[in-house]
């Protein structure tokens, strides 16, 4: 079986990437000697990658199930480059794929249980599907709604009729004799004491109506639930007896099953993911690991937060904790100024994604979303401009971080895309806005972020510089005062030229980060649109929203209640077009300054 490709296989040899910039490390520590081991994913590697990508593409078998994909340039002992490619997992229930490399050894002494346990997790897939679709959900949702419709009708009519009774009882006080009156009272709590019978009896036939359905909803959920459970111990079951077999090799030539690396206990999936496969099968056939790079392929992973076509880092939880050993037998990682280059510390090195090659729109001769931005020209009114004197140059080389605006309160960046704007939860989702200011402003560490951007949003990012500032800052975002402005570009053609989009957001917390409309649980959601221009089948818009929920610009634009067109290269919402960043970008955000009492308008020209 081949399994070592030629880089002619991925790019064109005659262009191939001198430039050996990384833009991530994989790294750990020796367990024998301590030491920092680390291998990069260079911008190579990235180009192997997408060549990678363009045949996944051409592919429908590649695209039914999204998992994580990784190649390892390797050097041969005569000093030859190759490329070895791995999946995570099976491959459309394969776990051997010719071309590919192989499982890490002991799988086979699995297989018939792994067979039998992948048949029985398959079947209750399949039943808690059907169970998902029960046709009494939808039943209940339609009945439930017109009996509220209902109640909702027979409360304004009771309080109108109501209202009306307490007129007459006002007017008759003064008019009737005592008999008559009290008569006409009479007749009035009868009608009251009718309206209270009618609205119980409506009530009843509502629980009449809905508890049984309720009782089998419920009963179908408890189902679901045990379901879920089984399959859970299914696999861990599985897994324990895969982890007791599969064996590691490093590059010192020392091997260790992963119960013996991982004692402590280990995660479903550890030892199926790229990188110990690739490592692994290039410690065993004397390959020198010279790169790597992994990333998402397939359908998008809501509960992952994995989009198709970007790369990521170890994952914390099954790769990191083995990266230590898998390295293991390779030089140890010389410090940044022992090898000559302007990077920082390895304590400090960039850990953040990188862009593919950008698209050339039909309406410009120049990039489209490179995730590089141009100087900034007087983008700033009524503040300082220029970049900190203290912020070293250089130091992160694939993303530029300018600071558009600081003094001793506040500081105001031009964010790319595909940096965060805080750390994230898992080691590599640390690079971010304020962790590269903390690192390298000299009062960095006392920095608070004030707002948020989506990853994949460039723009304008406000930071406080003391907790009083951040507060103050807050209570302006909170109460609608700060007047933002972003400009986008959808991915269709818009026929109306400007109008208010209300629609409530609500955020599945089973299926983050998605969002989506929801008129029960979601909160109010108001976003002003204005067409800039129509460029082609393109449409160049701006956006002023009025609150601030999460993704609100990219669902407000793809939901058909909405505009209905997806934004340029927002994969999570539904955009296929091919290009290299999400096209959304604060432009402008203008506020009162805190201290100097005086409006702040800060602006970031649109880098695409």
């Amino acid at each position: 079986m081949v399994v070592l490709h030629p880089l002619s296989d991925f790019i064109d040899c005659d262009l191939a990437i001198a430039d050996s910039s990384c833009s991530y490390w994989y790294e750990g520590r020796c367990p024998q000697s301590g030491d920092r081991l680390k291998l990069p994913r260079t911008s190579m590697s990235e180009a192997i990658a997408h060549g990678l990508m363009q045949h996944l593409a051409n592919n429908d078998c590649y695209s039914r199930e999204g998992k994580m994909y990784g190649i390892l340039l390797v050097e041969l002992p005569n000093g030859e480059q190759r490329v070895l490619k791995a999946f995570s997992g099976l491959l459309n229930g394969c776990s051997v794929v010719e071309g590919w490399v192989p499982p890490i050894p002991g799988r086979d002494e699995v297989a018939f249980e792994e067979s039998r346990t992948l048949a029985q997790l398959d079947a209750i897939k399949q039943e808690i599907i059907t169970l998902k679709q029960l046709t009494e959900r939808q039943q209940y949702e339609i009945l439930s709604n017109d009996f509220e419709q209902q109640l909702q009708a027979m409360s304004d009519r009771h309080r109108h009729c109501k209202h009306q009774r307490q007129e007459k009882r006002q007017q008759i006080c003064n008019t009737l004799t005592p008999e008559a009156l009290t008569i006409a009272l009479e007749q009035l709590d009868e009608e009251s004491r009718q309206q209270g019978i009618e609205r119980r009896q409506l009530k009843r036939q509502q629980n009449a109506v809905l508890q049984p359905l309720q009782q089998l909803i419920a009963a179908t959920d408890a189902r679901i639930s045990e379901l879920k459970q089984r399959r859970k111990a299914l696999s861990r079951q599985l897994q324990t007896q895969m982890h007791a077999s599969y064996s590691l090799t490093n590059f010192s030539g020392r091997s260790q099953s992963l119960q013996q690396l991982m004692p402590g206990g280990l995660p479903t999936g550890t030892g199926d993911c790229c990188a110990p496969k690739l490592l692994h099968y290039a410690a065993t056939h004397n390959l020198k690991p010279l790169a790597m790079a992994e990333f998402w392929w397939g359908e998008f992973s809501v509960n992952q937060d994995k989009i198709p076509g970007e790369f990521y880092g170890a994952c914390a939880e099954r790769c990191q904790p083995l990266m230590g050993f898998l390295l293991s037998g390779l030089k140890p990682a010389l410090p940044a100024r022992e090898k000559g280059v302007t990077s920082p510390s390895p304590d400090r090195q960039c850990m953040h994604k990188s862009f593919s090659p950008p698209l050339t729109p039909p309406w410009q001769g120049g990039e489209l979303g490179t995730g590089y931005f141009p100087p900034l020209q007087g983008g700033i009114k009524g503040g300082k401009s220029g970049v900190c004197a203290s912020l070293p140059r250089c130091v992160y080389t694939e993303i530029a971080l300018p600071i558009i605006y600081e003094d001793e309160w506040l500081i105001a960046v031009n964010k790319p895309a595909g940096l965060l704007s805080v750390p994230g939860r898992y080691r590599d989702r640390q690079d971010s806005v304020l962790s590269r200011l903390r690192h390298l402003l000299p009062d960095g560490m006392a920095l608070i972020s004030v707002h948020r951007l989506d990853r994949e949003t460039s723009g304008i990012l406000l930071l406080a510089r003391d907790r009083q500032t951040h507060r103050q800052l807050s209570q302006q975002f909170q109460q609608r005062q700060v007047h933002k402005v972003y400009e986008a570009i959808l991915s269709g053609v818009l026929t109306i030229e400007q109008g208010v989009i209300d629609l409530p957001l609500w955020g599945d917390p089973e299926n983050r980060p998605y969002q989506k409309v929801d008129w029960q649980h979601g909160k109010p959601s108001l976003t002003h649109f204005q067409v800039i221009a129509r460029e082609g089948d393109y449409t160049r818009v701006e956006f002023t929203p009025l609150t601030g929920r999460t993704h609100q610009l990219r669902v407000h634009a793809a939901d058909a209640r909405g505009l209905g067109i997806t934004i340029l290269g927002d994969r999570l919402y539904g955009c296929c077009a091919v290009t290299s960043r999400l096209h959304l970008h604060a432009r402008e955000l203008r506020f009162k300054h805190p201290q100097l009492e005086k409006t702040l308008h800060l602006q970031a020209i649109t880098p695409f």
